[in-house]
């Protein structure tokens, strides 16, 4: 499929410097604003495009994908999670999707370090009290957090990302331990000092502080339910940056209002932007924008790896960031 005959229709704003080599290689549809497209103009795209580039915004479910154009042959998903694509289906239909994995991996570490350092040392709440001018000096007892060196931290998932927090972590003096569906190799375990658990109960009944940095799959749909939550000590904290899925949000909320739970930092949510407002009023919980990944360097790798998918895939070859079922 020769690239200059390439049809490919891009679904949010991306950077500029990844627009302009999209128009220079590519015969593309760019957005003019950044708006998400309704699920009429995704439609749309697919019935008349050979690839499309969509973000975590864009549901592309099974009607989606079985109603697209016969010539659509590739998702090149700008973004490391593809749970918000049907990739069962679209290998049914004999369309290929990428992504792209580990560009955002240091980011989305640091973010997570920073919600730690923020729950438990107050941040916001200070913030809060300078910008209101409420605060009158220094006083031995105002604003007591705690210290994160010594405190157990439970990684959920230990992956790239799952990794970086852990070399972040131990930086900062905590005992890192964690849980996966596979247990590491004892040289990264080692490398890391980490203690690897089977059972996620058992470590996260023991925690002070635990890491979601696991993907959202069917598996992993609320694997921190209530019950799982209940098992967390009155004093930890737990921070989520990798999908809202994972957490019970209601169950969490429920737990921090009642003081069951000490504090959360939350950079993603169940239901995407729309946030239990009762979460938003409480001073023990830290949120964010889905900030984790965004870095002007990041989303400039992102883009890259995007564009050498399809430059891959217009030469005839494999996409080095093909995702493949088995992988999920």
């Amino acid at each position: 499929m020769p690239s200059e005959r390439l049809k490919v229709v891009v679904t949010r704003r991306l950077p500029e410097a990844v627009e302009t080599r999209m128009k220079e290689l590519f015969n593309v549809t760019l957005r003019d604003d950044d708006r998400p497209m309704t699920r009429d103009e995704l439609l749309d795209a697919m019935r008349n495009t050979d690839i499309l580039v969509p973000t975590l915004t864009d549901q592309l479910d099974q009607s989606m994908i079985s109603a697209a154009g016969d010539q659509l042959k590739l998702i090149a998903n700008y973004g490391a999670g593809v749970d918000h694509i049907d990739v069962h289906t679209a290998r049914q239909r004999g369309v290929l999707v990428s992504n792209t994995p580990g560009v955002v991996t240091d980011d989305t570490a640091d973010m997570t370090m920073a919600l730690i350092l923020a729950v438990t040392r107050r941040i916001p709440e200070g913030l809060a009290m300078m910008q209101s001018g409420e605060w009158s000096g220094w006083s031995p007892t105002a604003l007591l957090g705690g210290r994160v060196g010594g405190r157990r931290l439970g990684i959920l998932g230990m992956g790239r990302i799952g990794q970086a927090v852990a070399r972040r972590a131990r930086a900062f003096g905590m005992q890192v331990h964690y849980h996966n569906r596979r247990r590491l190799r004892s040289e990264i375990e080692d490398e890391l000092e980490a203690t690897y658990w089977e059972s996620l109960d058992q470590m996260v009944a023991r925690m002070d502080i635990i890491s979601i940095n696991c993907p959202h799959t069917p598996a992993t749909f609320h694997l921190m339910n209530a019950r799982r939550l209940k098992l967390m000590k009155p004093n930890a904290v737990i921070v989520n940056t990798s999908r809202g899925e994972v957490v019970d949000e209601n169950a969490l909320t429920r737990m921090l209002r009642a003081g069951e739970i000490a504090g959360a930092g939350l950079d993603v949510f169940e239901r995407g932007s729309e946030i239990n407002p009762r979460l938003r009023q409480l001073n023990n919980v830290v949120l964010l924008p889905h900030m984790g990944s965004a870095t002007t360097e990041g989303r400039l790798e992102m883009g890259e790896k995007v564009l050498l998918n399809i430059k891959t895939f217009a030469d005839g070859h494999r996409p080095p960031d093909l995702v493949l079922p088995g992988m999920l």
